[in-house]
């Protein structure tokens, strides 16, 4: 085989992943009439871990993103900007861009079939009817992949489930979801530190 037809045929091989290297996604929808909504709670904690860690926000393909290092290893944030229900092609692209190990891909999402006030931390699973997580599992073709998901459970009447979730947090629950944020970034950094097994027995349930 010729030296020009081994480069081009090298550019297609899939990349090396890099060990060390993390992804963490937050889902959500862009726009301020989102901002503080049940659906953007994704958005909101990575908001609150990537300042936490004095890192900025800047405009990628698909996504806003921010990188930083985190206790020694490169961590790559995103939240996808192509409205949640086409969040995978923007998981996609970046894992793919960034080399990142499935086992090191984890995305945060809310769920509203988990009480308030709880986490649940899981390596695979079902979307739960989440099109944020259907979009995923369709362009990454599994699902097995890591998730946190914020539990936003509330009393909304049948057929008004797309109004609740986009709706914005109460007062009550407002005081809440400020514990559980604090609690999802911690969660995010033992799932780095100690990996899922040790993020799911400290901070799931």
């Amino acid at each position: 085989m010729s030296n020009w037809i081994q480069s081009i045929t090298s550019l297609f091989k899939p990349s090396t992943p890099v060990p060390m290297k993390f992804l963490v996604v937050g889902l959500g929808n862009i726009g301020p009439e989102y901002n503080l909504t049940r659906h953007n709670i994704g958005f909101e904690v990575l908001d609150q871990w990537v300042k936490q860690n004095e890192a900025e926000w800047s405009n990628g393909r698909l996504a806003n993103m921010a990188k930083f290092k985190f206790r020694g290893k490169q961590v790559v944030c995103i939240k996808p900007t192509t409205y949640m229900n086409l969040s995978g092609k923007a998981v996609r692209h970046w894992m793919k861009i960034e080399r990142i190990a499935p086992k090191n891909f984890i995305v945060i999402t809310d769920d509203i079939s988990i009480d308030l006030g709880k986490l649940r931390i899981r390596g695979k699973g079902s979307t739960g009817g989440h099109n944020g997580l259907k979009d995923i599992q369709l362009q990454l073709g599994t699902d097995q992949y890591h998730r946190i998901r914020f539990g936003a459970k509330g009393d909304f009447p049948r057929g008004r489930q797309v109004e609740f979730v986009l709706g914005k947090w109460n007062e009550r629950e407002t005081i809440e979801v400020a514990l559980q944020k604090d609690r999802a970034c911690k969660a995010i950094e033992s799932w780095i530190i100690k990996g899922l097994t040790g993020a799911m027995n400290e901070y799931s349930g």
